[in-house]
């Protein structure tokens, strides 16, 4: 768990055990007023009797928060209350619910690649020894820079060769003392600020793919990336994987999206309008199943409910939940930990 969701749920614990505190108080109050009641009913034993019934049937009804179990157990509580101070504190936000989108996604993998056209590989003019280096692999350059100096063999002078683009060195296949060969590539520049993203398709899920549908571009093991779009479908399939290769760019203003990366995506196809939606981490898993937390003014009480579709973001509810009721969206799992807690203690 994150520190700071940590922090919250301590936060949540220690306010809601001050207010058990004062509950405990008025508890004990409470009891020895029942006590001295109890001490007064002694001497009548057929009304004991009777209100020793009554007080079984009153408690099988109304202990804790939960309605009566089967085999006269008792559920859990499946409410809690917290004052909006507390909730606040705890980064407890809860929205009203209504209808939304969601959105039919494919999820593929692909490659980052520098775009064509804006890839130089620069060589020697003439032959002859390398007489000095001025760039390496990794250092930004700028056109007309002089990235090497070559003692020409031919003409006996030293010349300069210089880039030809401004971009990022990718590769220097140069040292200082060799002879450099005519036409053989002493350096690699690219152009690094605009990339491509070749997604690889598979199967049926190509047949749904076309220019211009939505894609986010994320790096491996990340949930937040780069929102694009498909460029183009290429013609042809890939020969090591026979897939479609769907070909995206994005901007790369920071250098920090590099050639060669693999990289997962996220293309929307369709985006299916639902009458009731409610956020992904408004969702928590409680009795083996799906509940969201409604409130209502400082009580917050767990709603089972029926699900239907989903996307990476949100989820269409087909049951349970009402139109303009206030769903807890973020920091739910907190609403849970209390409910579970009360009911821990309501066991023993």
């Amino acid at each position: 768990m994150k520190p700071e969701l940590l922090i919250a749920a301590g936060l949540l614990a220690l306010s809601l055990s001050a207010c058990g505190g004062a509950s405990d108080k008025n508890a004990a109050k409470a009891a020895a007023a029942q006590g001295k009641n109890d001490h007064a009913d002694e001497g009548h034993a057929d009304e004991g009797q009777d209100g020793h019934a009554h007080k079984e049937a009153a408690g099988e009804a109304g202990h804790g928060e939960g309605a009566p179990g089967k085999g006269g157990g008792e559920e859990k509580p499946e409410a809690a209350t917290i004052p909006n101070e507390i909730a606040r504190r705890s980064g407890i936000v809860a929205a009203a619910a209504g209808p939304g989108t969601v959105a039919d996604e494919h999820d593929v993998q692909g490659l980052i690649t520098p775009l064509e056209g804006r890839v130089a590989r620069i060589t020697a003019r003439y032959p002859g020894p390398v007489r000095s280096l001025r760039a390496n692999i990794g250092d930004a350059v700028k056109a007309g820079q002089t990235l090497a100096t070559i003692d020409s063999n031919l003409s006996l002078t030293t010349y300069g060769i210089s880039a030809p683009i401004s971009g990022v060195v990718l590769a220097r296949n140069a040292s200082v003392g060799e002879v450099a060969v005519e036409g053989t590539p002493l350096f690699e520049i690219a152009d690094l600020s605009t990339l491509w993203v070749d997604l690889h398709v598979f199967g049926a899920d190509a047949s749904h793919l076309r220019p211009g549908l939505p894609v986010t571009v994320m790096r491996m093991g990340e949930d937040k990336g780069v929102d694009t779009v498909i460029d183009r479908i290429l013609p042809g399939t890939a020969t090591a994987s026979q897939s479609t290769v769907a070909r995206a760019s994005i901007k790369n203003p920071d250098g920090l999206w590099r050639p060669g990366s693999a990289v997962h995506a996220r293309v929307t196809v369709e985006q299916q309008p639902v009458a009731l939606a409610v956020p992904l981490t408004a969702l928590q898993r409680m009795d083996e199943g799906d509940v969201v937390f409604v409130r209502d003014g400082e009580r917050y009480s767990a709603r089972p409910v029926k699900l239907g579709r989903r996307d990476a973001r949100r989820v269409e509810v087909l049951s349970g939940l009402k139109p303009g009721e206030q769903v807890v969206v973020e920091q739910s799992f907190l609403i849970k930990a209390d409910i579970e807690k009360s009911g821990a203690s309501h066991e023993h």
